[in-house]
């Protein structure tokens, strides 16, 4: 009887948390395990990890930075490109040395429309560095800055951040550091633009 009874509670168990998953995905996110808790709770974030050369993530561009214009004064918008692959090393740099110069405004859009639209091989630091200086950017400068120990130190906390959140595609979208969305769990680019709203108005 106890052994019975043991067995009926473990399948209850069971089917609620995949009831709980199941209604997570068709409500277009999942929620993250084990989240770390948030320093500020008083604002919302909204975390896209991306790779420069990830034609989805291409794609998506125009979609999250319509949102992003028009998104809440209370919504903060942050990006992270962590090299899931190693080969995604260069362009990690290339974000994040962009950052600590100020520049990713002038560089961020030229570089994925290099890549993409234009077909340009730049995947090296060097090619990137060179790319940076035809956009008035000092290439020398931009070159150290991508082979520096503050940029080892940002791909380093990127990783983390998208271990913790158990990334391993992109583009996904992590909703304050609790819940991730990405194309496919939310069925569309657009639904992920949805989820956003619906998470980020709790």
């Amino acid at each position: 009887m106890k052994k019975t009874l043991r067995t009926s509670l473990i399948l209850i168990t069971f089917f609620t948390a995949l009831f709980t998953v199941n209604a997570h995905a068709a409500g277009g996110y999942e929620t993250i395990k084990n989240a770390p808790a948030r320093v500020d709770t008083e604002r919302d974030e909204v975390l896209e990890y991306f790779w420069f050369g990830c034609p989805h993530c291409y794609a998506f561009e125009p979609t999250i930075n319509a949102w992003a214009a028009n998104k809440p004064d209370h919504v903060d918008f942050v990006r992270e490109a962590p090299p899931l692959n190693p080969s995604w090393t260069a362009h990690s740099k290339a974000f994040y040395a962009a950052q600590l110069m100020g520049v990713t405004d002038e560089f961020f859009e030229p570089l994925f429309n290099a890549i993409h639209k234009d077909k340009k091989r730049l995947n090296t630091p060097k090619s990137i560095s060179k790319f940076a200086a035809t956009l008035g950017i000092d290439g020398d400068k931009f070159l150290k800055t991508m082979n520096s120990f503050a940029v080892d130190a940002k791909i380093r906390r990127s990783l983390d951040l998208a271990r913790a959140a158990g990334i391993n595609s992109v583009p996904s979208v992590v909703i304050n550091g609790k819940y991730k969305t990405t194309g496919s769990i939310a069925g569309s680019n657009q639904r992920v633009i949805e989820v956003i709203e619906e998470l980020t108005q709790r």
